[in-house]
């Protein structure tokens, strides 16, 4: 694996316990420090302090909603931070959902599609350093250039998971960032991307949870996939997959306001294959098995596991462990 990235902040770690994680991956062969948005930490803190704590790690997001942010203030940040850390930003953009863009931050959630089609458009633009001005389909620029042209202007990847945003990141964008999905989904993911989307990078967060004990492993991961698989986006993306007649059980549940029920019914099978776990070795050639399907930059997701412990020190024993072998 060329790249190796993990996501921060990490759990049971506070983001004032990080500094001595963050300054060791480099040593432990990790290459990447990724955020996401959604409604917990913010995107660029964690990423602004990653790179000024370890100069070798390259740090993106993945991603961040596209409404949320006036497009000039997403390239004022994004250009802010490349400048702080040139040649080591990625920025991932995405549409979210009603519940982080309308229902926490009342802002109307309208014409995601576009939204993330023309935020892709101005955002190469601006940090190219070209003046930008005029009408997009879902926003108007009255003339905007940022204050300091990044050099080399950072990557922009979109957060996609059906067909059409898949075209559009492989048409458009410099590549894509995705989750939640199974190492035999990635070829129908990457193709849907079309012809183009065969040479652009691939960034897939994929959850890691590094124990033995398979009940303690099923237990975390149905306790995080019982709301997710039901949530609409990924509802959706799942059903393209084909898995729309092994979650019926869990939406049977889930309509019926039984979220325990839904959790409970997602199969072993399906847990095992979105969750990661096993002994430490078992877990690097899982995601192995991934980059091998396409992924070229994987993004662990790393739950505390009990053979480590939890909080800094628990979560330094599993980086550690998980550290790509050379």
């Amino acid at each position: 694996m060329d790249r190796y990235g993990v996501t921060i902040p990490l759990q049971t770690v506070p983001l004032s316990a990080h500094r001595r994680i963050i300054e060791e991956l480099p040593d432990l062969g990790y290459t990447d420090a990724w955020t996401g948005e959604a409604a917990g930490y913010d995107g660029f803190t964690p990423l602004a302090l990653a790179a000024a704590w370890a100069p070798e790690l390259r740090v993106g997001t993945a991603v961040l909603p596209v409404q949320t942010r006036g497009p000039a203030l997403l390239a004022m940040t994004v250009a802010t931070l490349a400048e702080a850390a040139p040649g080591r930003v990625v920025v991932g953009v995405g549409s979210s959902g009603p519940p982080f863009v309308t229902r926490i931050n009342g802002i109307p959630f309208e014409h995601p599609y576009r939204r993330v089609r023309d935020t892709v458009r101005f955002l190469k633009a601006a940090l190219d350093g070209e003046y930008v001005s005029g009408d997009f389909d879902s926003f108007s620029i009255e003339g905007f250039r940022v204050a300091s042209v990044p050099d080399p202007a950072p990557p922009v990847l979109i957060g996609a998971l059906r067909p059409q945003m898949l075209r559009l990141a492989g048409r458009e964008a410099d590549g894509l960032v995705t989750n939640f999905l199974a190492v035999e989904d990635l070829p129908q993911v990457v193709e849907a991307m079309g012809p183009e989307g065969k040479v652009k990078e691939v960034v897939a967060r994929i959850f890691v949870c590094p124990t033995r004990d398979k009940g303690y492993a099923r237990a975390q991961g149905r306790a995080m996939l019982g709301g997710i698989l039901n949530a609409r986006t990924y509802s959706a993306f799942h059903d393209w997959l084909g898995r729309g007649e092994v979650l019926e059980p869990s939406r049977r549940a889930w309509a019926a306001g039984d979220f325990r029920g839904a959790a409970a019914a997602v199969p072993d099978r399906l847990v095992d294959e979105l969750l990661v776990h096993g002994s430490p070795e078992e877990c690097r050639a899982h995601v192995q098995r991934y980059v091998e399907a396409g992924v070229v930059t994987p993004l662990l997701a790393v739950s505390p596991a009990p053979e480590f412990g939890a909080g800094p020190d628990g979560m330094l024993r599993a980086l550690r462990a998980l550290a790509p072998v050379s």
